[in-house]
């Protein structure tokens, strides 16, 4: 009850103040898993391989790498298989990788999760897919189970960590994947896509999500951004209906999965002519010739 008249004050006292509110936002007893030191030092600190937390104590680690750079902040979140603590540093020094002279543009998509502007593809793992009737199982036992009991607090546990399998398997393609295109290319060209209106499309929302595109975009970001190499976001805008080959603009829909020019006669998948359009987008920008 007091949490609840707290909510009803801060909305009381935004109206009083003229400003703009919604209807309070119930706050429920699981809402945040995570709380942050905003400054190493103050609150939290390391001490001989032990994180000191204030008013917790001294809590043992398990690390998973050592620290690079300076502690800025301090993250401990509460997933379903335990405790974790994340390190923000500042300062950390960069590794870069040696040059290979080359470049290329990848074309995200569904049928294959990336593909190069020469022709490489990337298998798509479909980790949702894959695991779709293991997670359907586990939440009908959720469904089955009496509101607070113990046996559907069992099974409530039992699907958060199905589903953290598949967002972990996910991941760890996404990092594989990324690494290998960082060591492979200095220079990377992919789309500026909008994941957030694409979702919108109710047929493919599934099969995009479950590719993680946004993910692996940020991934690649930053691991290029470590390795001293480049990447370039472009112009999505027709990268599928132009002919590589010749510049004309041949329309086919989403079902149409080879791009053949009746112009030049260029015949290529349709991902492979939209990473060589991406490539050569992504090069005229530079002021190269594509």
């Amino acid at each position: 009850m007091a949490r609840l008249d707290k909510t009803y004050q801060a909305f009381f006292r935004r109206v009083r103040d003229g400003q703009t509110s919604g209807f309070p936002r119930f706050q429920g007893l699981n809402r945040y898993h995570s709380f942050t030191y905003k400054e190493y030092g103050n609150g939290a600190r390391l001490d001989n391989g032990f994180l000191v937390l204030s008013k917790i104590g001294r809590v043992a680690l398990r690390w998973s790498r050592p620290l690079d750079g300076v502690p800025k902040t301090v993250t401990v979140s509460k997933e379903v298989d335990g405790w974790y603590v994340c390190f923000s540093c500042g300062d950390v020094p960069v590794h870069p990788l040696a040059p290979t002279g080359q470049e290329t543009g990848i074309d995200l998509g569904l049928e294959s999760f990336a593909t190069l502007s020469d022709g490489t593809m990337i298998h798509n793992p479909r980790c949702y897919r894959r695991a779709e009737r293991r997670l359907k199982t586990a939440q009908r036992k959720v469904a089955r189970r009496k509101k607070g009991s113990n046996r559907r607090k069992k099974a409530i546990k039992l699907l958060a960590k199905a589903h953290q399998k598949v967002r972990r398997q996910r991941q760890d393609f996404q990092y594989k994947a990324a690494l290998c295109l960082v060591r492979d290319y200095d220079t990377i060209y992919h789309e500026d896509l909008q994941v957030t209106n694409m979702l919108k499309n109710h047929h493919l929302a599934k099969s995009i999500a479950d590719a993680g595109w946004s993910g692996f975009l940020s991934i690649l970001a930053f691991k290029a951004a470590c390795a001293g190499k480049r990447v370039v976001a472009v112009n999505p805008a027709y990268t599928s209906q132009t002919c590589s080959g010749c510049g004309a603009v041949v329309s086919k829909g989403l079902s149409v999965r080879w791009h053949s020019c009746p112009d030049c006669g260029t015949s290529l998948h349709r991902d492979h002519n939209a990473a060589k359009n991406i490539e050569g987008l992504g090069q005229s920008l530079r002021g190269e010739v594509a």
